[in-house]
């Protein structure tokens, strides 16, 4: 008999939604406080300075409230664990459409008007709405879920690259470890390596004898931010791996070929 399939994980809706707001709402704070010579700083995310990624994440919210003000979608076509798989082709597209909506305008300008748009359109929108977008329809709770990764990513990006201390949301940076989490499983599904991400996730992957009982002969272990640097390709395997920051145990225990699980 085949293995059963493993359940889809689920979210509270409203922390969700709500760590969403939050987590934006921490950034705007930031990026008001950031004077020229920071703004000017490269971001370490391709060539884009501080003020391109800041403005980018306020695109976050801005095309989020857009896809809320379109009629909406039939049916769902992916799920929130399948659209890290489906935006690497986007990353041109996106960037583009971000340039054309927020214009140039200045950075306390694109918060303000993003964040009460997406306020005002999340206060008006359920869970169930489809949302038509390019990477695929997503219900909206879905699609809030991939925005704490987004939000957690950019948030710790504005962080290292501007010397900031911004705060991250305690459920934005959970739903943000389950998602990337649960990818790695269904990139490369099996129950050989146990993967534990404390103290928000614990998953199995890799194709292999199946552990039971006791202590998993194959185990990797991190951190959240560790575990997000390495998903998105923020940090390598090997530097983690040298620097302490993963603890790997056993000979399966290699997850470098797996990385990242969004690039």
């Amino acid at each position: 008999m085949p293995p059963a399939k493993k359940k889809a994980r689920t979210y509270d809706a409203a922390k969700i939604r709500a760590a969403v707001i939050a987590q934006f709402g921490h950034v705007a704070v930031a990026v008001r406080g950031l004077d020229d010579e920071r703004l000017a700083r490269p971001s370490g995310v391709g060539a884009w300075s501080v003020a391109e990624l800041a403005a980018h994440i306020a695109w976050i919210a801005d095309s989020l409230a857009a896809g809320l003000a379109r009629p909406p979608a039939a049916v769902p076509e992916l799920s929130a664990v399948e659209w890290p798989f489906a935006t690497a082709s986007l990353a041109g597209k996106i960037a583009e459409a971000a340039k054309e909506t927020l214009g140039g305008a200045p950075l306390s300008e694109l918060y303000e008007r993003a964040g009460t748009r997406m306020g005002e359109e999340l206060a008006e929108n359920p869970g169930n709405r489809v949302l038509d977008l390019w990477v695929g329809d997503m219900t909206l709770a879905d699609f809030l879920v991939t925005r704490t990764v987004e939000l957690v990513v950019h948030t710790d990006d504005l962080n290292r690259a501007a010397g900031l201390d911004i705060p991250i949301e305690r459920q934005a940076l959970a739903a943000c470890t389950r998602l990337l989490a649960d990818a790695l499983a269904l990139k490369a599904p099996g129950g050989s390596v146990e993967v534990r991400i404390p103290p928000f996730a614990v998953v199995q992957c890799i194709e292999g004898p199946r552990h039971t009982r006791g202590t998993p002969p194959n185990v990797v272990e991190t951190d959240p931010l560790t575990w997000i640097r390495l998903a998105t390709g923020r940090t390598d395997w090997a530097s983690a791996v040298e620097d302490a920051q993963v603890r790997a145990s056993g000979e399966r225990a290699d997850l470098s070929a797996l990385l990242p699980v969004m690039s």
